[in-house]
């Protein structure tokens, strides 16, 4: 048997197998909806190498052995085959050709080595996904070995059983790599996610944000209402490069581990959920999953197609119910997959369409609509806690340097004590600010995660009036959720504001010497830690801010395990404590524990919703304290 014709024949077959596995997961990609137009050309083809090696691999990296095997195990697969196309496919056969290739494939095999090392060790994270990706390592590196033997073994060798063995070899891990992607099989990754980060749903991710020209890529999308986009209720209705998103998964199971409702027990496994949504758009059962389970949900009991309704045949109700929309999962997803996005989208898709929405969500968004309030409060006792303040009400006509605006919150005794210890920052530092007062309406941030876009944007438009009336320089919040609406959100509806959380206006304040706070005696000997509120941290990347103003004030924080914009989530975003989906353990009361184990003895927080849901843990506990009392007390 001649070995070049040997090598050549599996290179064009393997050739034909990856056109068809293409040409195959394309067909289901094909069925989702059309993109914005104009904004995925073929042109995005050429960004692949730099999202790859840069934006991808950053998030990759911060598991150092991963990003190792990787390296190894992929590029030297894309080295291999690389330099067969040329030597083989171009009929070139350059010995020192050869010779690199042999390299490439011993530079794959001990990638593949070390991931089947990881996958068999005794300490194997349960988040990695088994069956078929077991397997993976085994047959990648049959294609290594056999390409390496093919290279290294004398041409006079190449005949009869040895020959035969070695073709077998590389032709395993080349059908698994073409034909058996094509039929899901994992390496559909690597395909689908090299197309991924060309035609990926936010291109905004790989660019760099302008102050007024990108809407920020944590920011949701805005349907076209008025062109009947009610969010997704099929997998069709998924734009296409959606749907290659979700085939991009590599199943390790990293968004599993970060996402707070399956570490309390609530039925969402953000993985599980993706790999539902890929077995919707083929076709099909879920009883091939071979990963961790939605907690509380069999593996088998689901089936769809990509016509057929996705809550309830798919996907239960609960899952998309349970997100807290903090965004932990997308943060860690190695293939920048967005999971939040297609929640929300189903979301929308049962407010809108089916009506279909748990607990006190109807109730909220009747009062949201009706008053301006999610709790149906009178607007104009909003600013009722800042009566003996001297707290001036914005008026038209007279300008101010900073809106103060405070939120639904506000309505809540609770947060009134964060903002009587702001306003009394701000008196203190002498800052010319003003509030809304009684015309103050709510952003329609918790409208949005519900999947109300129209709610949202009546109360957008609403309050995007009443600040037009108003001559003011920067807008402050004590709410992130607040913060984000305003300075993210309201891009896409032609509302540009400067918006800073209260910490980095505080901080400035002391930067620039107007505020001199003092190390406070009665928290000196007290441990304390900072949680990061999600929609702060992971969706406004601000956490180091609240850090540098608790530093000035002689507080030494003490960190928890998970925190910057890795810190577990408090449970309170996305609409979750209304959905109010049953778990087997709180996620507050998780988060606690996080800071009961450094042993703290308060927790600096730095949003109202975080506050209530810390301070809602029953038991002994620290004492949650916003970081503007903390620099109240140290003013005193």
């Amino acid at each position: 048997m001649n070995p070049v014709f040997v090598i050549t024949a599996l290179l064009w077959l393997s050739m034909a197998g990856l056109a068809f596995a293409l040409l195959k997961r394309a067909a289901y990609w094909r069925e989702g909806r059309a993109t914005t137009a104009g904004l995925y050309g073929w042109a995005n083809l050429l960004t692949i190498p730099k999202r790859y090696f840069v934006d991808l691999h950053h998030v990759v990296a911060r598991d150092p052995y991963i990003a190792k095997t990787h390296v190894a195990t992929a590029g030297g697969a894309i080295l291999a085959m690389a330099l067969v196309f040329i030597n083989y496919g171009l009929a070139i056969y350059s010995v020192w050709l050869d010779r690199a290739i042999f390299i490439a494939a011993i530079v794959m095999l001990v990638g593949a080595v070390f991931v089947y090392r990881r996958r068999r060790a005794k300490d194997v994270p349960a988040r990695l996904s088994h069956g078929p990706w077991d397997r993976l390592p085994l047959l990648l590196g049959s294609f290594a070995l056999g390409l390496a033997l093919f290279m290294l073994l004398p041409a006079s060798w190449m005949s009869g059983a040895l020959a035969i063995i070695v073709a077998l070899l590389i032709a395993a891990g080349a059908y698994t790599m073409t034909f058996g992607a094509a039929q899901g099989g994992p390496m559909k990754h690597a395909m689908a996610g090299l197309l991924h980060l060309a035609f990926h749903p936010r291109q905004e991710r790989f660019k760099a944000q302008t102050e007024h020209e990108v809407v920020p890529p944590t920011a949701l999308k805005k349907p076209a209402l008025d062109a009947k986009e009610y969010g997704v209720g099929k997998p069709v209705e998924f734009r296409w490069n959606q749907l290659l998103s979700f085939d991009a998964c590599v199943q390790c199971g990293k968004c599993e581990a970060a996402c707070p409702a399956f570490a309390s027990g609530q039925p969402l496994n953000p993985k599980k959920l993706i790999q539902d949504l890929v077995v919707g758009m083929v076709g099909g059962s879920d009883a091939q999953y071979a990963g961790s389970p939605t907690p509380g949900i069999s593996v088998g009991r689901h089936s769809g197609g990509p016509a057929k309704p996705l809550i309830s045949q798919m996907i239960e109700a609960d899952t998309i119910w349970s997100c807290t929309t903090c965004r932990a999962c997308v943060q860690e997803c190695p293939m920048l997959i967005e999971h939040v996005d297609a929640i929300v989208d189903m979301r929308r898709n049962q407010t809108l369409v089916e009506g279909d929405l748990p607990g006190k969500g109807p109730v909220t968004l009747a009062n949201l609509r009706e008053t301006g309030s999610q709790n149906g409060y009178d607007i104009g006792a909003r600013y009722d806690w800042s009566v003996d303040l001297q707290v001036q009400v914005a008026q038209p006509g007279r300008p101010v340097d900073v809106l103060l605006i405070a939120g639904e919150g506000a309505f809540d005794m609770r947060y009134q004590r964060t903002l009587r210890a702001l306003a009394k920052v701000m008196n203190k530092a002498g800052v010319d600010y003003a509030v809304l007062g009684g015309v103050e309406t709510d952003t329609g941030d918790t409208a949005r995660r519900l999947g109300d876009e129209a709610t949202f944007q009546q109360c957008a438009s609403k309050l995007m009036n009443t600040l037009s009336q108003y001559q003011f320089r920067r807008i402050v919040t004590a709410d992130p959720h607040v913060l984000h609406s305003l300075r993210n959100e309201y891009r896409a509806l032609g509302g540009y504001y400067e918006v800073q959380h209260h910490t980095a206006f505080m901080a400035e304040l002391v930067a620039s010497g107007k505020l001199s706070p003092k190390a406070a005696a009665v928290f000196a000997d007290k441990k304390i830690t900072y949680h990061d509120p999600c929609y702060l941290g992971r969706y406004n990347g601000e956490t180091e801010a609240p850090r540098k103003l608790l530093k000035t004030i002689g507080i030494k924080v003490v960190e928890m395990e998970r925190h910057g914009m890795r810190a577990r989530c408090c449970g309170g975003g996305g609409g979750a404590p209304l959905t109010d989906i049953p778990g087997k353990q709180r996620i507050p009361d998780i988060r606690i524990a996080d800071a009961q184990s450094v042993g703290a003895e308060v927790v600096a927080v730095g949003c109202p919703q975080c506050t209530a849901m810390l301070e809602g843990v029953v038991g002994p506990r620290p004492e949650v304290l916003d970081v503007a009392e903390l620099v109240a007390a140290a003013l005193e």
